[in-house]
């Protein structure tokens, strides 16, 4: 990190004497909110206990997180291009800071749940503020490349780290711990980046209320209809309505940005068709990434008896192959190869890796899920770095923080979405297994996961080879030739 930082003009060594710390602030702020949506998952039964959930509600304590985080990050990511993102960037922060505060003192389950959803609030505004500010301060060519490495490793490790940092908490100290461990963190960034961050220039204009509005029903809505599916069924009027309105919010949404002075999010960020691949290319990789997650945190636990704490360690190697293979990338592979290059490797790494893992069973040991936890690792820190520098490339500065809190959009809309679609494939494929004759009960339990968590995998496996099949058709023409050894080369 330091050495990137070195090799930044001079100009931007001039925000407050401490740019080794801008970046880190950055960086800090990232794992943490995308940290918070897994850390709370080897910690839901300890939480079901304590605060009386039932079995249906349960989800809605990581749901509360990833509906507000995901409908509100459009709304984020203009404010900080209207208000100036340090602001923005710092009252995300003490919101989200506040909210763990509040969170872990939480007596009843419509308290924590409340907590939860206003951390997401605080996610959605600091998240997009500080993904545009590593953008505007880093031009684009071999430093943004470095930044963006070390960002992605933070985003896609974030969720790896999560499970670990839960598993220790949990078993260490108390559930509580899990929304506790954010206030020194929170803190540390408020205080810091009131002290180093610099401002960036604020538009005149009016917020885009209608847009605003509609875009976040319109997202909230979506979201919502997914993940209420997975356990009241496709069916349910609750289901069809929030679809309904979903769709009629963003079909509003678009009219209402065509004509806005200062849109919300500039419809010129969709004119470009390998841009909008690799936002939908984000959003297919991640709905993969979350499911591996989710169904395979309560493999270990549920079918070989792991505790807490020897779950999050288990995803230890996965964390070391997504950090080790993004550095890489970012400082070896990226200057030899073609984005569209990587992007496919890597995709095709973690699609194989996937598909290894439909072959776990009741009997199977650590080693045997360690080469696909860790073929996993590698494929998605290759492509990820290519993938988001792809989006970025080619963004007006006045539109960067529009396109940052896209891009975070696109990752809390797959990892919603793609886990809701998951969830659903699992129960069917769980309820459809006949355990074999004489099978005790708890047997038949295990043996009905393990066909459900095959068919997840299977699923999940798509979703990424559905990702690389877009991208090798739409990222195939070459932007303008740029130098090998500054700029980034597309594919």
């Amino acid at each position: 990190m330091t050495q990137l930082l070195a090799e930044r003009p001079q100009k931007f060594r001039t925000f407050h004497g401490h740019p080794t710390l801008v970046l880190t602030l950055i960086l800090t702020c990232q794992l943490m909110v995308v940290l918070d949506a897994t850390i709370v998952n080897v910690a839901l039964p300890h939480i079901q206990s304590a605060l009386h959930f039932s079995a249906t509600d349960l989800s809605w304590v990581v749901s509360a997180y990833t509906l507000t985080f995901g409908g509100l990050l459009l709304l984020g990511a203009r404010a900080g291009d209207i208000l100036g993102r340090r602001r923005t960037f710092l009252f995300g922060v003490a919101l989200f800071t506040l909210a763990s505060l509040i969170g872990g003192f939480s007596t009843s389950a419509g308290m924590l749940l409340a907590a939860r959803a206003v951390q997401g609030v605080g996610a959605a505004v600091a998240a997009p503020a500080g993904l545009a500010l590593l953008t505007t301060m880093f031009s684009e060519g071999r430093e943004r490349t470095r930044a963006l490495a070390l960002y992605t490793a933070v985003s896609i490790g974030g969720a790896a780290i999560g499970l670990i940092a839960g598993g220790m908490l949990t078993e260490w100290t108390s559930w509580r711990w899990v929304l506790f461990v954010n206030i020194p963190i929170g803190v540390f960034l408020v205080v810091g980046a009131a002290a180093v961050l610099p401002e960036t220039q604020r538009h005149t204009g009016k917020f885009d209320i209608a847009g605003a509005v509609t875009s976040t029903v319109g997202m909230t809505a979506l979201v919502y209809r997914f993940v209420h599916a997975a356990s009241a069924g496709w069916s349910d009027p609750q289901t069809v309505a929030s679809f309904l309105i979903g769709v009629a919010m963003l079909g509003t949404f678009v009219v209402v940005e065509r004509r806005a002075v200062a849109p919300i999010t500039p419809l010129a960020l969709f004119a470009d068709g390998r841009r909008n691949a690799t936002y939908l290319g984000r959003l297919l990789m991640v709905a993969g990434v979350m499911g591996m997650f989710f169904f395979l945190t309560q493999f270990l636990q549920d079918v070989l008896g792991y505790s807490a704490l020897q779950t999050g360690f288990a995803f230890l190697p996965l964390t070391v192959a997504l950090f080790t293979s993004s550095q890489f990338t970012s400082r070896v592979l990226m200057e030899r190869f073609a984005a569209r290059t990587l992007m496919l490797s890597g995709l095709a790494l973690s699609t194989a890796g996937l598909f290894w893992l439909t072959f776990l069973s009741e009997q199977s040991a650590y080693w045997q899920l360690l080469g696909p936890v860790v073929m996993f690792g590698i494929g998605n820190g290759t492509a990820f770095l290519p993938l988001t520098t792809a989006s970025l490339a080619g963004v007006a500065p006045e539109d960067s923080g529009a396109a940052s809190g896209l891009l975070n959009v696109m990752q809390q809309a797959g990892g919603a979405l793609g886990l809701a679609v998951l969830v659903t494939v699992f129960g069917s494929a769980s309820r459809g297994a006949t355990p074999p004759l004489g099978a005790s009960a708890q047997e038949a339990a295990r043996f009905a996961f393990v066909a459900g968590a095959e068919r997840t995998f299977q699923f999940a496996a798509a979703f990424l080879l559905a990702a690389m099949v877009l991208l090798a058709i739409t990222q195939r023409k070459p932007n303008a030739r740029r130098g090998p050894k500054d700029q980034l080369r597309t594919g």
